[in-house]
């Protein structure tokens, strides 16, 4: 379900590329078509060579990196010098400015890292204390809480009921927990991990078996989502008409494959096989597919090189969706079932109803 509308999805969601060099420090300034854009979620993956995501983003700062691939805890060092104002400057870390190696960064934005503190004995607004800061009009909020060891529920900022939850632990090594709307009729049982291979799986400990609210989300014991004295952090994401969809579909196991209406073309796009275990996540994006079929590929639990010319995971991004072009159980199998997570690059209807053309 929608709430809102957004015309221009360039305001929110921005994918650079760049060529990293042997400077101390490096400028990224974004392409001139994503405007004044300042992220406050920054990920950063190396293309042409091994090494781990990172992830940071403008509530922890700018020397806080967690890595998508890994369960390891947040580590302080100098990957990321600041947030920019048409993009970011890298630090001392050759993790992201290494000699001749290509990179993508993908970039959301929320609230320019002006945060929220919500004291829940105060406002009576969960039980936990947390602090986030939200982009209602981009459905999207970034949640820090320290846990309780105890079952709880924590304010998100959002105003509508998240859809995505994506959360990790910072203070101590755990697995991801991710929750998805689609990932079972009851998906508040379920989680999954963005940095192994897990199908979705039921635990009580985790969402606590409640479904979250237009004001907070409800977390149980497990260590991953609320370890007693250990900081956490939630990316928290409702869908936008015309900038983002997150939904499910089942395979059909064919070259011809199955077809996904999002409403707008994808400027990014993350698929992930949930009905059974041993199936990677898979990440596309436009910036780095310029055309169909879309083949160079990143996988947010594994820290390898882009897979470039994979016939066996393609696709194509078309004006209103995407359609999977491949018998891959990884992104097709006939009657596997799939969830996806969709940034627009241009909707297919603007907020007034007015067709639009897919860039």
């Amino acid at each position: 379900m929608a709430y809102t509308t957004v015309d221009d999805p360039s305001e929110y969601f921005h994918t650079q590329l760049y060529t990293g060099d042997a400077q101390s420090s490096k400028v990224i300034t974004n392409d001139a078509n994503a405007g004044d854009f300042k992220p406050d979620w920054l990920w950063i993956k190396e293309r042409s060579s091994t090494s781990s995501h990172l992830l940071f983003d403008s509530t922890r700062g700018t020397n806080k990196k967690l890595t998508s691939n890994s369960s390891d805890s947040e580590e302080t060092f100098a990957y990321l010098s600041s947030y920019d104002t048409d993009g970011f400057t890298i630090g001392t870390s050759d993790g992201a400015i290494n000699d001749t190696q290509t990179y993508v960064a993908w970039q959301w934005k929320c609230n320019g890292g002006t945060t929220t503190t919500n004291d829940a004995s105060a406002t009576s607004v969960g039980t936990i204390d947390s602090v986030y800061q939200a982009n209602t009009t981009a459905g999207f909020s970034i949640v820090t809480w320290t846990g309780t060891g105890s079952n709880g529920t924590i304010a998100h900022g959002l105003g509508v009921v998240p859809q995505i939850i994506i959360s990790k632990s910072r203070g101590h090594g755990e697995n991801w927990a991710v929750y998805h709307q689609n990932s079972n009729s009851t998906p508040e049982d379920y989680y999954l991990a963005l940095d192994d291979t897990r199908a979705a799986t039921d635990s009580a400990v985790v969402w606590n078996d409640t479904a979250p609210t237009s004001s907070v989300i409800s977390i149980g014991t497990q260590d991953k989502i609320n370890k007693s004295g250990s900081t956490h952090i939630a990316y928290c994401f409702n869908e936008i008409k015309g900038y983002s969809k997150f939904g499910s579909y089942t395979g059909n196991g064919n070259a011809d494959g199955t077809f996904v209406y999002t409403g707008f073309k994808p400027a990014w796009l993350l698929v992930k096989r949930f009905d059974t275990s041993g199936n990677s996540w898979y990440l596309f994006d436009s910036a780095r597919n310029e055309f169909n079929v879309v083949d160079n590929i990143l996988r947010p639990n594994i820290n390898n090189e882009e897979l470039t010319d994979d016939t066996g995971t393609n696709l194509d991004f078309v004006s209103n969706g995407f359609k999977t072009r491949t018998t891959s159980a990884d992104t097709n199998n006939s009657g596997g079932t799939f969830i996806y997570l969709a940034f627009a690059e241009h909707p297919f209807v603007s907020s007034k109803g007015v067709p639009t053309t897919a860039r």
